[in-house]
């Protein structure tokens, strides 16, 4: 099997791989991550995902395989991680009662190569009509950090969700399914 790379510092991705038994090491890219205005949240995810990837590539020996994701949450606008408690609660009162996408852009780059496959998955949201002071009560649990849009579906957040349509862990942060589609159809790799 091809060695593997990981760039990614996000424990959420680790554990995901690590659930469908995959074998790699981690590698984190320190690239400015850059949106321009106008871009949709596809282009967004898929240049960020194939930035962070390319990074680390160059450095790779030849053949490694160097899995690279980025998520955001959009309504609107892209929702970031949130900056202060007062980012936060505006964030989960404006995706409220109300549905919003998440968007996983992922890049699988074979170092040394010219293959480089990006592909882009959509999952839609819906959320509760929860209270302002559950909202805060959330904010105080510590879960909003370091979370695009806020909210943690595998977490304590699952209580602001309805329901989605779409993959449950392209919300979570790796649409694992969408992953291993790539590996197998360009380079005959399986997890199960």
């Amino acid at each position: 099997m091809k060695k593997i790379i990981l760039a990614s510092g996000s424990p959420r991705r680790k554990e995901i791989l690590e659930t469908v038994g995959a074998s790699f090491e981690i590698k984190t890219s320190d690239i400015e991550e850059v949106v321009r205005n106008g871009e949709s949240p596809e282009t967004v995810v898929a240049a960020l995902a194939f930035e962070k990837g390319f990074d680390i590539s160059k450095d790779a020996e030849e053949g490694t395989l160097v899995i690279s994701a980025d998520t955001i949450v959009f309504k609107d606008i892209i929702l970031g991680k949130p900056k202060d408690e007062a980012d936060a609660f505006s964030m989960l009162q404006s995706l409220k009662n109300d549905q919003h996408s998440v968007y996983t852009g992922i890049c699988v780059i074979e170092a040394g190569t010219t293959n480089k496959i990006v592909e882009v998955v959509e999952t839609k949201v819906f959320t509760k009509n929860y209270s302002d002071e559950k909202i805060k009560r959330y904010i105080e649990s510590g879960e909003v950090w370091g979370k695009a849009g806020a909210y943690a579906i595998q977490g304590l957040g699952a209580t602001l969700i309805d329901h989605i349509e779409g993959d449950y862990l392209n919300v979570v942060g790796l649409p694992v399914s969408k992953l291993e589609s790539i590996l197998q159809e360009y380079f005959g790799i399986e997890f199960l």
